[in-house]
């Protein structure tokens, strides 16, 4: 049997669940695995608000990831020609190269959306944002410790999150713990740091129930955070936050979570994207005009035909949709009907600091809400298993 040339392009979630369930489906079929990224590791990039909370490292080694059976490239697509089945990257001298496929997954993802300088702040957008977040917190409470004057102290310890989704959430919670034990260690009470929510919708979490939303508003004002709903933050100068609303509060600092956007490398490769920057595949993941590539993830736009709905950027789709893609590219291989694609179940969990979770599901037609170490149990499994971590 001739040897297959399978190559999987982007570390993130999408990317390592499609290698591991090609690895799984063509076991027994002579296959040389290939997986590029421009970065040597896979990012845990659900956990971002970690290091901005406190020094951690959410980077793990793609070749601790796949040690063996899987060639792992550093380096950037720049290109792909569907029709001679070959891709152009970049490696990490800048050199182009030319690689040959079988078979093509493109998992490159999506990026966090970014702000303009003029809008001040800091986008939680990746490691070194986060780490500068932290210094930047940590510096200010090492100032408002010295600070005479009552209103500058309370400017240094009051944070803002500009953006409610999950990731907004989690990072509103952490840092509230985080700032708090650390307020301690410089004699400054922990109700005295303020940390602000700022929701642009009527409520937290659109994606599900009121119920849930109203238990997740109640777990954060117990974490020291205040949600501001109805509120978009306009631009940070000065220590001064403009706010929608017409209001402005007094910050040390602004971030940003404003939610992702396709991997704008996508516009480079000469294939078929949606109005929104994404790939247009089919129920089964193959990629419009391209025989033989495929795609999954964030930067594919996956829509599950019964409902209509739209898969959701989060790494829960994307490791659901891998495990299919295994079984449609060995159904190709083989010429037989190959499954399509099926949404994922209504099933959120959201972190609320150190050991604290909120879970929350809908199963005939009820909403079910975990909390306690349950919900923090199946949180930590959700992160975990999203990065292949037993």
């Amino acid at each position: 049997m001739q040897e297959l040339t399978v190559v999987v392009v982007g570390g993130g979630y999408a990317g390592i669940h499609a290698v591991k369930a090609i690895q799984d489906t063509l076991k027994g079929r002579p296959v040389h695995l290939i997986l590029i990224d421009k970065e040597p590791c896979h990012l845990r990039k659900v956990l971002l608000f970690k290091p901005a909370a406190a020094k951690t490292d959410i980077a793990i080694p793609l070749k601790s990831l796949f040690p063996e059976g899987v060639d792992c490239l550093q380096g950037t697509v720049l290109s792909v020609d569907g029709g001679a089945k070959t891709l152009t990257y970049a490696d990490t001298t800048g050199k182009e190269q030319a690689l040959a496929y079988d078979v093509l997954v493109l998992a490159v993802g999506s990026v966090v959306r970014q702000v303009e300088p003029e809008q001040g702040g800091i986008a939680l957008t990746g490691v070194a944002a986060a780490e500068t977040i932290r210094t930047t917190w940590q510096h200010n409470m090492r100032l408002a410790a010295r600070e005479n004057s009552p209103a500058e102290r309370q400017r240094l310890l009051t944070l803002a999150v500009a953006g409610a989704g999950i990731s907004g959430i989690e990072t509103a919670a952490e840092l509230a713990f985080a700032m708090r034990r650390e307020a301690q260690t410089h004699g400054i009470a922990p109700t005295e740091v303020k940390v602000y929510l700022l929701n642009a919708q009527s409520r937290l979490f659109t994606e599900g129930s009121a119920k849930m939303a109203h238990k997740l508003e109640q777990a954060l004002t117990e974490a020291g955070v205040t949600v501001l709903h109805g509120t978009k933050a306009i631009r940070e100068r000065g220590g001064q936050l403009h706010l929608s609303t017409g209001r402005s509060l007094s910050v040390g600092l602004c971030i940003w979570s404003l939610g992702l956007l396709p991997n704008p490398a996508l516009r480079q490769m000469g294939l078929p994207l949606t109005v929104h920057g994404q790939l247009v595949v089919d129920q089964s993941y193959r990629v419009a005009g391209a025989p033989g590539v495929y795609s999954i993830g964030d930067c594919a736009r996956i829509v599950d035909r019964a409902s209509g709905q739209a898969d959701r950027m989060t790494c829960k789709e994307a490791a659901g949709q891998a495990v299919r893609l295994g079984k449609v590219v060995l159904a190709d291989l083989q010429g037989t009907a190959a499954p399509a694609h099926q949404g994922y179940m209504d099933f959120f969990c959201v972190g609320l600091g150190p050991e604290r979770a909120m879970v929350w599901t809908r199963k005939w037609g009820l909403d079910i809400i975990l909390t306690g170490k349950l919900g923090w149990k199946l949180r930590q499994f959700t992160w975990n298993i999203a990065s292949m971590i037993k």
